[in-house]
């Protein structure tokens, strides 16, 4: 079954919001097996809203429409709908007395006329509730084609898709979408996707869809079935040939789940407490870390050593590394490894030194040079990167590769730490 997007709204052909509806919409109708061909933006403009929804209905069984249900002149979508679809307005009272319950609980008695403007709705419209807002969803059947409006804010939308619509939609396909996500790190994007070449040619069901992250790259895994249990099965041989091809560089298969998480469960497996030593991420890396929930039962504390004398004053790097050496080298990332850890009473320390530009680099240490040490109860491990891109684009990739580093010692830490106790 094929399905069309059209976000209305101005405001987005004019870049001033991101229209992160059409994204979640469109991963919503993957995960159910529907067809996504042709997704348009329109602004509030009758005509060309008129002509989008014909093109739509031309090409597609199910369009779907974001924004333009609200209360002003210029919200139209559900007057052009009605008359696309060839049906006349008329007033729901049960909308209507919803509206005036949602002005009463929020404690607004000047409710303007227009307010009452949501509640006029397409005749024979199936109308969905909103439980966040005051315009209702609506779905416009015809000759088997089917057009479904939804308000434009996230906040509205997102859980009126969830509770109304996506199971409307459920009813229409015999078969679903079901998906599980392999992410990788230390592997570039081009050689992920040749080590799996084999795999991605003649591909029918399930199939593998290669996605670029900064400093990752995830491979969706999907199944067409009827359930969950089945699509598991026929995905079954290719994750396990997929972990058999990458190994330990694959730090998840779960999709919600981010590296930081990953980082913060190891650390909580292996009771053990972090510290951070940053320079030209300036504190990056331990915000990745702080956004994951309960990470304030392993980090201990972050140091933010920009300049040569934070180095030395907080975290002890000797004055004759800095001077041979230089601030961006493995030598001096170790020291602040070792000494932010020693200084913070920490089990593990990380560090990141580098030239993120886009000035200060040299011949031997151009710009994209990073120097990282990870410590572990004394264990150190250095490494040195080479990234691209601007100055954004360098910091965000050091702080993924700075969180695979801690992760792989981590694994091999714990892994130690098992064959011991075995022993």
């Amino acid at each position: 079954m094929t399905v069309e997007l059209i976000s209305v709204g101005t405001e987005i052909l004019m870049g001033n919001i991101v229209n992160t509806n059409a994204a979640f919409l469109s991963a919503q109708c993957v995960a159910l097996g529907l067809s996504c061909y042709h997704q348009s933006v329109v602004g509030d403009n009758e005509g060309r809203m008129e002509e989008a929804m014909q093109t739509a209905l031309s090409r597609s069984e199910l369009v779907l429409i974001s924004g333009g249900l609200g209360p002003t002149r210029d919200d139209l979508t559900k007057e052009v709908a009605a008359k696309v679809m060839e049906k006349k307005l008329v007033m729901d009272m049960r909308t209507r007395d919803r509206i005036q319950a949602y002005f009463d609980r929020i404690k607004r008695p000047d409710i303007t006329e227009n307010n009452w403007k949501q509640a006029v709705v397409p005749e024979g419209a199936i109308v969905l509730d909103n439980d966040n807002g005051t315009a209702p969803g609506l779905i416009l059947e015809k000759e088997g084609k089917a057009m479904i409006l939804l308000p434009g804010p996230p906040g509205e939308l997102l859980p009126l898709f969830q509770k109304k619509v996506r199971p409307y939609l459920e009813q229409l396909q015999e078969e679903k979408m079901y998906s599980c996500m392999v992410k990788i790190c230390s592997v570039g994007e081009s050689r992920a996707e040749t080590m799996v070449a084999d795999l991605l040619e003649g591909q029918t069901n399930p199939t593998i869809a290669p996605y670029a992250k900064t400093g990752e790259v995830h491979f969706r895994i999907t199944a067409r079935e009827k359930t969950q249990e089945a699509a598991e099965l026929l995905m079954e041989p290719v994750l396990k040939e997929m972990k058999r091809r990458f190994g330990s560089r694959i730090y998840t298969v779960r999709e919600e789940e981010t590296l930081e998480e990953v980082v913060v469960r190891l650390l909580e497996q292996g009771r053990l407490t972090i510290t951070t030593v940053e320079s030209c991420t300036g504190g990056l890396l331990s915000g990745q870390l702080v956004n994951v929930p309960g990470a304030s039962k392993v980090l201990e504390r972050g140091f933010v050593t920009y300049s040569n004398e934070a180095k030395i004053q907080m975290v002890g790097v000797s004055p004759v590394t800095l001077e041979e050496m230089g601030a961006v080298s493995q030598e001096t990332a170790e020291e602040m490894a070792e000494g932010g850890r020693k200084a913070a009473g920490a089990d593990v320390g990380i560090s990141i030194t580098g030239v993120a530009g886009p000035g200060g680099g040299t011949e031997e240490k151009p710009v994209g040079m990073v120097c990282m040490a990870c410590s572990i109860r004394g264990e150190i491990r250095r490494e040195t990167f080479y990234f691209s891109g601007d100055r954004e684009k360098i910091r965000k990739s050091s702080v993924v590769q700075g969180l695979n580093l801690i992760r792989e010692e981590l694994l091999k830490y714990l892994e130690g730490q098992i064959s011991g106790e075995s022993a």
